[in-house]
C-alpha cells in the first residue's frame, strides 16, 4: 500500500516539495543499553518537505510526540552555557516587563527548572511545564512548581485555569519540536494574560541553511523556521509578533516576542530587518530553499574523507558528546566505532549506554586523559567555545579537535 502523501501542519496543504531527504534514521535520543545491543532498533525517514504554499520547512510527524518526549535523555542543566544564557535572559525579562513578586512566569517545555530557577531566586512565582516524567520530577526536586503534560488547545485553557495566566510565557527551543503547532500556539495563547507577553526561541531556518547545519534536522525537530513561517503559525492563535533578537544559541536562533493581537501594538524595525534579510536569501520563495541537499553532501564527504584517512594513518579519534545532533551526523554518514572508537558526556544519564544507530560507546570525560585520544571529534559543535575551554587539556598530548559543521575545522 502507497501511503498517503503528508500534508502541511500550518496550512493543511499537501507536501509534494523535497527540502533534504537524509535517508533513514533512529529517534536520536533513543540511546541504547547494554542489553539493547542485538536487539532491533527502529529507523524513520529523515525526509524533509517544504509546503508550497505557505513555506513551513517541515518534517511529517513519522513519530508522535508523546513516543518522545514521554521520558526524555536530555537535561538542560549539564550545559553551562546553556544555564548561563537562561540567567541572562530571566534578568533582562524581569527589567523589561517589569516582572515583581505579583508577576507569574510559565515556562513550556521546561524541562529541569534550569531557566525558572532563576525568575525563582527573584520572588517571582513560576511554573513549568513539562511532559517528560523524569525531567520534570528533577524541577520539582529543584522547588519549580510543574505540571506534567503536553500543551495544546486543550490542555492550555486546563492549565491557566487551575494556575493562573501568566505576565510572560517563555517556550525556548519547544516550537519546533510540535507536530501539532497550531494547537500549541492555541495553548500559549491560552496560558498568557491578555496584556501579557509570549517569548519563543528556535533556531533560525536562515542560519541553518547558511551554515550548512544538517544535523540538527531530526524525528524530534518536526518543524525549520524562519521569523515568516513562526509569525503565520503564531496569528492562527491570536499571537502577533512584535520583536525579534538574533542569538548565536544553536549556531543562530530567533527570540521572537508576541502579544495578543488586542495589545501588540506596532511592530518593532527588527521585525522587518529580519523579514528583509529572509527575503534577500530567498526563504520567501520555494525556489530560493534548493541547493541544500548539495551543502549536505559536502558536510558528509568531508568528514567521511578525514575519518578514513586518520584510520588509515592509525590515529585514535574518539569523539566528544552525545547531543541528538551528533546521532544525525553520525547515522547520516554511516560512521560507526572503527571510525569514531567512542565518544564521551557529561551527563550521567548517558553514560554507560551506547549512540542509537551507530553503537558507539558513551564514556564520562575522564575516558579522554585516559586514553589520549589524536584527534575528538567534537559532535555539539554550538558549544565550540564552552567545550573549547573543557578540553585545552588534550593539547598536552598534542590531541586536537575536529569541528565537522559549518565546515570541516581541525584545531
Amino acid at each position: 500500500m502507497i501511503p498517503p502523501q503528508p500534508t502541511c501542519r500550518l496550512c493543511d496543504e499537501p507536501l509534494a516539495q523535497t527540502f533534504v531527504d537524509l535517508g533513514m534514521s533512529p529517534l536520536c535520543e533513543s540511546y541504547v543499553s547494554r542489553h539493547q545491543l542485538d536487539a532491533p532498533e527502529v529507523f524513520y525517514p529523515l525526509h524533509v518537505r517544504i509546503c508550497s504554499s505557505c513555506l513551513l520547512v517541515q518534517l511529517p510527524a513519522y513519530v508522535a510526540g508523546e513516543d518522545i518526549f514521554s521520558d526524555y535523555a536530555y537535561f538542560s542543566s549539564y550545559s553551562e552555557s546553556w544555564v548561563a544564557h537562561a540567567r541572562r535572559y530571566a534578568q533582562a525579562m524581569i527589567e523589561r516587563l517589569r516582572l515583581t513578586p505579583e508577576s507569574l512566569v510559565t515556562e513550556v517545555a521546561s524541562n529541569d527548572g534550569y531557566l525558572l530557577q532563576h525568575f525563582l531566586g527573584y520572588g517571582i512565582p513560576v511554573l513549568g511545564v513539562e511532559p517528560a516524567t523524569n525531567v520534570a520530577e528533577a524541577a520539582r526536586a529543584r522547588g519549580i512548581p510543574t505540571v506534567i503534560d503536553f500543551l495544546g488547545s486543550r490542555s492550555g485553557p486546563t492549565i491557566a485555569e487551575e494556575h493562573g495566566q501568566a505576565d510572560l510565557v517563555v517556550a525556548n527551543n519547544v516550537f519546533a519540536h510540535v507536530p501539532d503547532i497550531r494547537g500549541f500556539a492555541d495553548g500559549l495563547r491560552a496560558l498568557v494574560k491578555d496584556t501579557g507577553w509570549v517569548t519563543l526561541e528556535f533556531p533560525h531556518l536562515l542560519r541553518l541553511v547558511e551554515r550548512r547545519q544538517y544535523d540538527t534536522i531530526y524525528h524530534e525537530h518536526y518543524s525549520y523556521l524562519s521569523l515568516l513561517t513562526s509569525s503565520r503559525a503564531l496569528l492562527t492563535a491570536g499571537l502577533r509578533v512584535v520583536d525579534v533578537d538574533e542569538l548565536s544559541t544553536h549556531g543562530g536562533s530567533l527570540r521572537v516576542y508576541a502579544r495578543p493581537e488586542e495589545s501588540a501594538g506596532e511592530p518593532s524595525p527588527r521585525v522587518e530587518q529580519v523579514l528583509a534579510e529572509e527575503k534577500l536569501a530567498g526563504l520567501h520563495s520555494l525556489g530560493g530553499h534548493a541547493g541544500f541537499a548539495q551543502a549536505v553532501l559536502e558536510v558528509k564527504s568531508d568528514l567521511v574523507s578525514f575519518l578514513l584517512g586518520a584510520a588509515n594513518s592509525a590515529k585514535s579519534v574518539a569523539g566528544y558528546g552525545a547531543p541528538g545532533k551528533g546521532n544525525t551526523l553520525l547515522n547520516h554518514c554511516g560512521i560507526r566505532s572503527d571510525l569514531l572508537a567512542y565518544t564521551v558526556d557529561r551527563s550521567p544519564h548517558k553514560q554507560g549506554k551506547y549512540l542509537p544507530g551507530t553503537h558507539i560507546p558513551i564514556y564520562a570525560p575522564d575516558r579522554l586523559a585516559e586514553t589520549k585520544p589524536d584527534y575528538i571529534v567534537v559532535l555539539p559543535w554550538n558549544l565550540k567555545e564552552e567545550i573549547g575551554r573543557q578540553l585545552e587539556y588534550v593539547r598536552s598530548w598534542g590531541g586536537k579537535l575536529v569541528f565537522p559543521i559549518p565546515k570541516l575545522e581541525v584545531s
